[in-house]
């Protein structure tokens, strides 16, 4: 379907939702409206408390998330209006659909470089990674029969994978791949931007969140091992992470091939989330550790207070603060979906900043145009505290960072080897403007039969 056809079928199919409401409801629909807002402010309300307060003030709050949407259904039910409500809101979904695909248009993608095979490849492999995904999909021997020299990691010993790295590469090692999480990706791409040599990511990870925003296919990690023979290189930025003394002494810039600091291929968080993972009962039950520690976190009783400058940007006292490795999609709030490029030469920065409910259900219900988030982008970031250390999560690794910490990306320093046919290479996604899909709808026809606008 064409993007002219698919922006009149929004228009059609919202209109259709607001007819049902009218036709079907009559003056009750206003009512019905009204009725459903109060229960999702409610709703986000409650969640709120339950995440700030314990004790029976918890409980409360947890019979209120429950309660309150129940309590609209029964509004509904008891009005004869169920069904009604039912059926506009699919309607709107589809409308809201319908319209985003229409304004979606495919994304300019990162420039592909042809590339010559790799002579000597070496490949580093956790077997652990991922529930054993290397050994599921024979990995290792798959590897070896396309000619690249794979070390599998001693899962009851800790190795440094960044030295294993080094050493191959003085052995004449051409190419350097992971198959492992991205904490392990980034470790070994760091080892490859100092030589200069290409860099092969095997999706073998739980999550592969950098796998997934190179288009890889993470359903079959085998399939990555086709850039060893039918590859492309893309020229990728990283994310690097400076602390204490180093960071405070480090002039503005973009880093570079030399840059000093970690590495991070996806995401440096501060903040609730941070502070959570380092508790050492966070492994044995990651839902309790949560309850027991938000309260005081997200009201700022416990932790350290934040501070966050990022070019023009100053947010004082943010509970949570993510910097990636370029923006993330603007429908994703949260910072756990995709980056359509990993080329754009700047950081996404996602801050939060809630004090109460009203603020709380404000941001659950507006994303980000509620008040309570901050969304930017910036070439460098400086993350400070009251304290003279602060928890971060890197690439997922919990780790303590003395302050200042300061994190800069370095544009186009990682070359990585990827098949030439991938799957799941990302489109932009587009934010809904109702305003933009009647002017494709109607414009696009005018121009298809030779008329302009006047």
């Amino acid at each position: 379907m064409s993007r002219r056809w698919t922006a009149r079928l929004a228009l059609v199919t919202g209109l259709a939702a607001v007819a049902v409401l009218v036709l079907f409801g009559g003056l009750a629909s206003l009512l019905l409206m009204a009725v459903g807002w109060a229960g999702m402010v409610l709703t986000a309300a409650g969640v709120w408390w339950m995440l700030t307060h314990t004790g029976w003030i918890r409980v409360l709050a947890g019979l209120l998330v429950v309660i309150a949407p129940l309590a609209v259904l029964l509004l509904y039910a008891a009005a004869g209006l169920l069904w009604v409500v039912l059926v506009s809101l699919a309607l709107w979904a589809l409308a809201v659909a319908a319209g985003s695909a229409a304004l979606t248009e495919d994304a300019a993608g990162m420039q592909e470089h042809s590339a010559a095979r790799a002579e000597r490849p070496f490949v580093i492999m956790n077997p652990r990674s991922g529930g054993g995904k290397v050994e599921r999909f024979g990995l290792a021997e798959r590897a070896r029969a396309l000619g690249a020299e794979v070390v599998l990691l001693d899962p009851d010993r800790r190795q440094d994978v960044a030295e294993l790295a080094r050493r191959a590469v003085e052995d004449g090692a051409d190419l350097l791949g992971v198959a492992g999480g991205d904490g392990t990706q980034a470790l070994v791409a760091a080892v490859a931007v100092e030589h200069d040599i290409p860099f092969m990511v095997i999706c073998a990870g739980t999550r592969n969140h950098f796998a997934m925003d190179l288009g890889l296919d993470r359903q079959d990690p085998s399939r990555c091992l086709e850039a060893l023979t039918d590859g492309v290189e893309l020229r990728v930025d990283l994310g690097y992470i400076l602390e204490g003394e180093a960071a405070a002494g480090s002039p503005g810039g973009t880093g570079g091939k030399g840059s000093a600091g970690r590495v991070f291929v996806n995401s440096a968080s501060f903040g609730v989330y941070a502070e959570v993972v380092q508790s050492p009962a966070y492994r044995d039950d990651k839902a309790r550790t949560i309850l027991e520690m938000l309260p005081a976190l997200l009201t700022q009783a416990g932790g350290s207070r934040l501070s966050v400058r990022a070019g023009a940007l100053a947010l004082d006292g943010p509970q949570a603060v993510l910097v990636s490795n370029n923006p993330y999609q603007k429908g994703d709030s949260a910072g756990v979906g995709r980056r359509v490029r990993l080329d754009s030469g700047e950081l996404g920065v996602l801050g939060v900043e809630v004090s109460n409910a009203a603020e709380a259900a404000e941001l659950l219900l507006h994303g980000r145009q509620g008040r309570g988030l901050t969304a930017v982008t910036a070439r460098e970031v400086v993350v400070d505290a009251d304290a003279p250390a602060i928890a971060c999560g890197v690439d997922g690794e919990a780790l303590v960072l003395s302050t200042p910490v300061r994190c800069r990306i370095a544009p186009g320093v990682l070359r990585v080897r990827v098949p030439r046919l991938r799957p799941g290479v990302p489109r932009a996604a587009a934010a809904m403007d109702w305003r933009r899909v009647r002017q494709l709808a109607l414009t696009m026809g005018r121009a298809a039969t030779g008329r302009t606008d006047a």
